[in-house]
């Protein structure tokens, strides 16, 4: 008898021109103190690593060190450097800088502000949160505008490198953002990216793919700090 024809499970392969992106997330920063501005950089709060996030950025380098990796990128704020170094040292590569993807602008609450106000369930942290919009925050970033330069961000990496494999070294609520973007959902569906985790997009033009979020498989769990939710 004839050889039937066998037809297997179609495998997933980024469309000619796509460029995949693997987002990081910066490892842990230094705490905020109350009462302490701390580090600043063109209006936004800019701690450097704590050495808990320092860990985060090594376990990083090992687990894409030996993937093929054909470009780096960080924002302007230190932590995405320190966090992209181990990995660029492995690679050999330069980091370039797109500062659209720097992390929201808090307004009033940059500084140790936020992070305070959050822990403590400050009315405002909790209307921001429900009604899912940074600029409940009095002098914070519109959802509509983060969206935007995220956006522009995304874009010029992507005209960059068609058909290449990038790792942008970035923040959490830029992960979020990215993440409901690409999924057309709410703008704090994708919060609480851990700190060092990886997350996957591919992207063509204005299409954009969800591959992967929040993979911690390269972490030492005792890193990462659970609190309350706060809603």
């Amino acid at each position: 008898m004839p050889t039937k024809a066998e037809f297997r499970q179609y495998r997933y392969a980024p469309p000619p021109g796509a460029t995949v992106i693997l987002l990081v997330r910066h490892g842990e920063s230094a705490p905020a103190v109350e009462g302490e501005v701390g580090p600043m950089r063109d209006g936004h709060t800019d701690p450097p690593l704590d050495p808990v996030g320092e860990e985060q950025a090594r376990l990083v380098g090992e687990r894409l060190g030996h993937e093929p990796i054909d470009a780096l990128y960080v924002t302007t704020l230190q932590r995405t450097h320190q966090t992209a170094a181990p990995l660029a040292a492995k690679l050999g590569l330069t980091p370039s800088i797109e500062a659209d993807l720097r992390e929201v602008g808090l307004g009033e609450w940059e500084g140790y502000k936020f992070r305070k106000y959050v822990a403590e369930r400050h009315p405002i942290a909790v209307q921001m949160f429900t009604e899912q919009r940074w600029d409940a925050i009095p002098g914070a970033e519109s959802n509509e505008h983060f969206a935007a330069r995220i956006r522009a961000g995304i874009g010029r990496i992507h005209a960059a490198h068609p058909d290449q494999r990038v790792v942008a070294f970035v923040h959490g609520g830029v992960i979020g953002m990215t993440m409901a973007i690409a999924s057309g959902t709410n703008a704090f569906a994708f919060m609480g990216t851990d700190n060092g985790a990886i997350s996957e997009i591919v992207v063509l033009g204005e299409q954009w793919a969800i591959r992967r979020y929040n993979d911690t498989a390269h972490l030492d769990p005792t890193l990462t700090i659970t609190t309350e939710p706060l809603i």
